[in-house]
């Protein structure tokens, strides 16, 4: 063989474009509040691994208030004392901010991939320190593409694309 005979480069992985099947991963991601808790950055830096879910998708925030429902309808006086009118109550809606004070969404697809992020957030919350009081983790589970995590302070909610457009839907801020 002669020295002036070049041989193809061979094509690498690298250099290739992925097949067109293949869903294409987005890699911009929400940046974090500045104020977030180390333990929500640390489970925020895992979830953004994750090959089941969009980084796109990936969201911390602090609560968002539910718009307010319609009022209660007032009615007759009844009884002796002829009271009359509704009294509304106190509810949960009346404290500021919501239940928790953050919220860690995010979305991902089918239920094979619902569990195996909740494997993923409670194996990364359960390893922070100080250690978070997890409830056990329950064998029996709803399958309608929604899965919670109450840590406490803030709740993990995985929501499904069906699940956020069917709950969620009105809420364009999420």
């Amino acid at each position: 063989m002669s020295s002036d005979h070049q041989s193809p480069i061979p094509q690498t992985f690298s250099g290739r474009t992925p097949p067109p099947h293949l869903p294409q991963r987005a890699t911009n991601a929400l940046p974090l509040p500045e104020n977030t808790p180390s333990t929500l950055r640390e489970l925020y830096a895992q979830l953004a691994q994750s090959p089941h879910l969009e980084a796109s998708t990936l969201v911390i925030s602090e609560p968002l208030a539910p718009p307010p429902g319609p009022a209660l309808p007032r009615r007759m006086p009844q009884g002796r004392r002829k009271r009359g009118g509704t009294y509304a109550g106190e509810s949960a809606y009346d404290v500021p901010g919501g239940l928790w004070n953050w919220v860690v969404k995010e979305g991902t697809e089918n239920k094979g991939a619902i569990e195996s992020v909740v494997r993923t957030i409670r194996k990364t919350l359960l390893t922070v320190e100080p250690p978070l009081p997890l409830p056990p983790n329950s064998k029996r589970r709803m399958h309608n593409g929604w899965a919670m995590i109450d840590a406490g302070d803030f709740a993990v909610h995985i929501l499904s694309k069906e699940a956020r457009e069917k709950y969620f839907g009105g809420w364009s801020e999420w």
